[in-house]
């Protein structure tokens, strides 16, 4: 079997990661892939691809859409975990490493490589989220995927 099809796509790998979490007392969504540790949201936003101006428009007011009883509230992301199945652009990384407030709350993460047999995820993550070290952890440990900082950084 090769690597390509040993990884899960990027949604399955966050179910399970949500999962992993739960089984540590943290808080996930059935529908939303976000993670509730104390009074911080670490939210998963999982990309093919995206535009360097709405990369910067999320990251300006980030927010998880939490399901609370028959309705839905909007509350502020604490952090926010970027999953690219492929390569962040330049333009994307400069935008992150230019702004000290956003690299402390923002994590890139690029899958392209894994999805092409090298089990090696490149990270941008600068963040204090234990949430995200978690998530390498699980990377690592449940899926054998190798993550190592990005040399673009």
């Amino acid at each position: 079997m090769s690597a390509v099809l040993s990884v899960p796509k990027i949604w399955e790998l966050l179910k399970s990661f949500e999962e992993w979490c739960k089984r540590k007392g943290w808080r996930s969504d059935e529908e939303e892939d976000w993670i509730r540790l104390g009074h911080e949201f670490h939210d998963f936003v999982w990309v093919k691809n995206v535009q360097p101006s709405t990369f910067r428009r999320v990251m300006q007011n980030p927010k998880c859409t939490i399901h609370d009883g028959l309705s839905y509230r909007v509350v502020n992301a604490s952090y926010v975990a970027w999953l690219f199945q492929e390569s962040p652009s330049d333009t994307i990384v400069q935008t992150l490493m230019d702004d000290p407030r956003l690299r402390a709350r923002t994590a890139l993460y690029d899958f392209s490589q894994v999805y092409q047999g090298d089990l090696t995820c490149l990270k941008l993550n600068a963040t204090k989220s234990q949430v995200f070290d978690e998530f390498e952890r699980f990377l690592t440990e449940d899926c054998g995927v190798t993550v190592k900082a990005s040399n673009k950084a």
